[in-house]
């Protein structure tokens, strides 16, 4: 990420490719009549200011680039939000998004690694994604390449003992260009976090383990590209983003319920919610 600080022209259009790719969610999710509508928004600001804010090196057109920073989605079924971000970045067209979950589609309803452009590991069952990060920044020192490796997080899949187990070994590694951004919309398909397996003290468990951590507002971009410049500077440790988010968020009859995490919109509900993102982002 450059050190200059990104100017309010520069946030507007970065708040406006959040709300382009929010849109694409929604026609892909529609169109397929399934997927994950609400998970992927309430992490599309994270995205944005993660692959268009300066923060991730990458080449759209050389997606195998060595040096390349890794971008790991662990929570797997965001796969609609990766898909419209890569699309976005120049991986592929952006007509393969209107191909979600067909047969014989590469754009499936979860990610797979070596199906389609940019995507670094097969992810959906849910848990794995950090140990994944931790092994793409092992294999790196291997190989002598510096990349910091990323990795997005869902909040119900902290309740998984490998994220925990990931979590040591990335300390114990001294991991310090490995980078978890927490989605921390406080629900899960079956509830709210706190009802099902609640996390608190959050902040302390990760600290426990030996990891920064830091907290932000997961909608506001200009905040969360200062957290990403600020985590570059620690040494010794990997680094934890936690971003208090709003699942859902951008379409208040979606905001208001977490049923919405596993079902697409109807055409209907859809025609409303085009009108809300439109309006308001």
């Amino acid at each position: 990420m450059t050190e200059n600080m990104i100017g309010p022209a520069d946030l507007l259009e970065l708040r406006e490719i959040a709300r382009d790719l929010r849109l694409d969610i929604l026609e892909m999710t529609t169109r397929a009549g399934s997927g994950h509508p609400s998970s992927s928004w309430s992490s599309t600001d994270i995205l944005t200011a993660l692959f268009f804010g300066g923060v991730l090196r990458y080449r759209g057109d050389e997606p195998d680039w060595a040096e390349r920073d890794r971008f790991i989605m662990s929570k797997g079924h965001a796969a609609p939000l990766l898909y419209a971000t890569l699309a976005r970045a120049g991986y592929f067209d952006r007509e393969m998004l209107w191909r979600l979950r067909e047969i014989d589609s590469p754009v499936q309803g979860h990610p797979i690694q070596g199906m389609m452009p940019g995507v670094e590991a097969t992810t959906g069952s849910l848990g794995q994604g950090l140990s994944a990060a931790v092994g793409h920044v092992l294999g790196g020192r291997l190989n002598g390449l510096d990349y910091r490796v990323y990795t997005l997080l869902g909040d119900g899949e902290c309740e998984a003992g490998q994220v925990w187990e990931a979590a040591m070994a990335a300390a114990h590694f001294q991991a310090d260009n490995l980078v978890a951004i927490l989605d921390y919309n406080k629900y899960q398909e079956t509830g709210p976090i706190s009802r099902e397996m609640g996390l608190e003290p959050l902040v302390d468990k990760w600290r426990s383990f030996g990891w920064n951590v830091t907290e932000v507002d997961g909608h506001d971009i200009g905040a969360l590209l200062e957290k990403f410049q600020e985590v570059r500077a620690v040494e010794g440790h990997p680094s934890i983003i936690i971003a208090h988010t709003v699942k859902g968020k951008g379409v208040s009859f979606v905001e208001a319920d977490f049923t919405f995490h596993g079902r697409a919109l109807t055409p209907q509900q859809a025609d409303v919610a085009r009108e809300e993102l439109n309006a308001t982002w």
